[in-house]
């Protein structure tokens, strides 16, 4: 077998076909190149599954896998035999030879050949040059005197090995990988007659260094070890755990803008969050990884730790520079980037790393940076980019705005109920909206996760706020497109219901709408106060809905009439809502009484919903008059649905209201002895059930 990653036309090969075909085998070892991880992708590059008889079994000649058992060996032979040779070469070199062929059960962590060659040349140099002691030494630490399979190299456990005592560092990872001194284990229990071999990835050095000491020892840490002590941290990284650091080198505090650093550094708070963001709970070496995985910090949020080939990846950026700096309480990985938590961040910070560059910009430049940058709590509402029409420059209205866009305490959207009022910078109240797809504050809906800073938090909404203004009859009155809408409802006799304190959602007809209706029959609608009163009533619904919380299919009730159906259409930037298939052309416009939706076509109710109230009217002996006002249809429309309705009827002797005949005895004779109309009875469920 050889542990290697595939060529791109390896790639191509049909590996789970290959798993199938020989698992069955006795006796056949499979192993995946790169890690041991039997998914398809490792690290973002695809496995390749090889095969070959475990150790100490062969082929024989006719039958499939390896069903031929070899006596077992000593260790010292079994190390050629599993692709350890250059080990082998050195146990011979130091003199270990005896020791590894002799009597005694042991654990051999052996490198692999390729683990030696990785070694830099002077190390290596170093080794060899003192064989009886340098290299003795080393070997030594590659063993436990015990045999211990795989399985019971727990995760987190810790054995004395052979060179003075010194501990080997085991971890088991949820994937299978196993990992002593953060070297893999590529080919594990390799059993022989004095022991057992695993053999790892590389070779691995003895511990004597507790985490602190790593980072205290090296000058490329310098400002790291200065904000752990600044921080309270040091006997913590002192003491028994493992610990993942990412350690910050000194070039990645350079990084980070100077005013920023020296505020971050001078607050106890803000620094001990950062630097607990760059602990992990759990100790993390590199080879364990084999894709994005996310892991809690000290800090209690997470970072997701991943690969890209053979780099170590952080929230998906290569910044590692150096991995698997193993201390006797943790590892130390290097990177080149300063990890900020949203805990550790202004608000100005947060909206800065939040793809919302516009309000951004336009925060600064309303002049409210000291509130973005200070230590109030408050509440920052960031729009993203698609809420603006593009160029938008500073007035005085806009300025405004903005301020209304900063409320006066730090809230959280978990926190946040229907009907609670907000203040805001400016001094308005904004009510909130919880619906069954959204959340929201005014017509603007909350759309992604709150972030969480120093002292305040962030909303980012999908639009940019339309503050009340007045009542909704107000609204009405302000806009020229609703004149003749205000016309008819004070004509209805409904100004009064749009004025007071309540909470509406308007449908409202535009002119537009008016003028498609035929001109007799709209000057005929505009004169009858009744007849316009059901129909704007349809328009009009208790309960405040905004556009945002409206899905797929969303029911209200009119005031007037059984329902409205709301639904949505959208397409990569924006969304439509429709009430009845009527498309609402300008949606979310504020009152402080409700919400008006602008439509450019009276609604009606839906035609099969029409269909079935009308004769289930008509059944319960309704006239068409009645029918007619129930319904907001015209009478002709009420007759022509009955008529269809008979049409198509089985029952025989329909009645003018609908009522089954109450058939006699002479009558019923008949009707069983007659052929053609016998089935029909039968089909009718209205003479049935007379």
């Amino acid at each position: 077998m050889t542990s290697r990653c595939p060529g791109p036309e390896e790639t191509k090969q049909p590996h789970t076909l290959m798993l199938l075909l020989y698992t069955s085998h006795p006796n056949v070892c499979y192993f995946t190149n790169c890690k041991q991880w039997y998914n398809r992708k490792v690290c973002g590059q695809p496995t390749v599954i090889t095969y070959e008889c475990c150790p100490g079994y062969e082929k024989v000649v006719g039958e499939k896998g390896c069903p031929a058992a070899l006596p077992l060996v000593n260790i010292y032979h079994t190390l050629g035999a599993v692709g350890a040779s250059t080990t082998q070469l050195y146990t011979d070199r130091a003199e270990l030879r005896p020791e590894i062929e002799g009597p005694g059960s042991f654990t051999f962590f052996a490198p692999s050949n390729e683990a030696w060659a990785a070694l830099p040349t002077e190390i290596l140099d170093a080794l060899v040059s003192n064989v009886n002691i340098e290299l003795l030494n080393a070997l030594h630490y590659h063993m436990v005197n015990k045999r211990l399979t795989s399985e019971e190299l727990k995760h987190g456990a810790t054995f004395t090995s052979m060179y003075q005592d010194f501990n080997v560092h085991v971890h088991h990872y949820p994937t299978g990988i196993v990992t002593v001194n953060c070297a893999r284990l590529i080919k594990p229990d390799q059993h022989a007659t004095n022991g057992i071999v695993h053999v790892v990835d590389r070779v691995i050095t003895a511990i004597s260094n507790d985490v602190h000491t790593i980072i205290d020892v090296d000058d490329d840490l310098e400002t790291l070890r200065t904000a752990i002590a600044a921080a309270g941290l040091t006997a913590m990284l002192e003491t028994d755990g493992h610990y993942t650091v990412f350690a910050p080198t000194n070039e990645a505090f350079e990084k980070i803008p100077q005013e920023t650093l020296n505020r971050i550094l001078g607050d106890p708070v803000a620094l001990r969050d950062m630097l607990n963001y760059h602990i992990l709970r759990n100790m993390q070496c590199a080879e364990s990884i084999v894709t994005g995985t996310p892991l809690e910090t000290l800090q209690g949020t997470v970072l997701e730790v991943g690969c890209d080939r053979n780099a170590m990846t952080l929230n998906g950026k290569a910044i590692v520079t150096k991995t698997d700096q193993l201390g006797t309480n943790g590892v130390v990985h290097y990177i080149n980037e300063l990890l900020i938590p949203d805990s550790a961040k202004t608000l100005l910070e947060l909206a800065d790393g939040s793809n919302v560059p516009t309000a951004t910009r336009l925060f600064v430049e309303a002049g409210l940076h000291s509130h973005l940058t200070g230590s109030e709590a408050l509440t920052l509402i960031a729009p993203q980019d698609d809420a603006f029409k593009g160029g938008e420059s500073m007035t005085p209205a806009l300025k405004t705005l903005l301020s209304h866009l900063i409320l006066k305490e730090r809230l959280s959207s978990k926190s946040l109920y229907h009907g609670q009022e907000l203040e805001t910078l400016g001094g308005l109240k904004l009510r909130v909206f919880v619906y069954r797809n959204n959340l929201c504050i005014e017509n603007m809906c909350i759309a992604a996760h709150d972030r969480v800073g120093r002292f305040g938090s962030m909303f980012t909404v999908n639009k940019l706020l339309s503050p009340p203004t007045g009542t909704v009859m107000d609204l009405l009155k302000n806009q020229d497109r609703f004149s003749v809408l205000v016309g008819a409802l004070q004509t209805a006799g409904l100004t009064e219901l749009l004025n007071q304190q309540g909470a509406l959602t308007f449908f409202a007809p535009t002119n537009d709408a008016f003028n498609s209706i035929p001109t007799a029959e709209r000057n005929r609608l505009l004169r009858n106060s009744a007849e316009l009163s059901r129909l704007l009533k349809f328009h009009l619904s208790e309960g405040l809905l905004v556009s945002g919380g409206v899905s797929s299919h969303t029911r209200v009730t009119p005031l007037q009439g059984e329902r409205l159906e709301l639904g949505m259409v959208s397409d990569r930037r924006n969304y439509t809502v429709y009430v009845n298939r009527v498309p609402v052309t300008d949606a979310d416009l504020m009152a402080t009484n409700g919400v008006v939706h602008a439509v450019s076509r009276i609604i009606k109710p839906l035609r099969q919903e029409v269909r079935d109230k009308a004769v289930e009217k008509f059944k319960a002996e309704l006239s068409y008059t009645k029918i007619s006002q129930g319904l907001n249809i015209s009478r002709s429309t009420v007759q022509s649905i009955i008529r269809k309705w008979k049409e198509y009827s089985t029952t025989a002797n329909l009645p003018r209201h609908g009522r089954p005949p109450k058939l006699t005895d002479r009558t019923r004779r008949a009707l069983v002895r007659n052929v053609t109309k016998c089935p029909k009875l039968l089909e009718s469920s209205s003479v049935l059930g007379s």
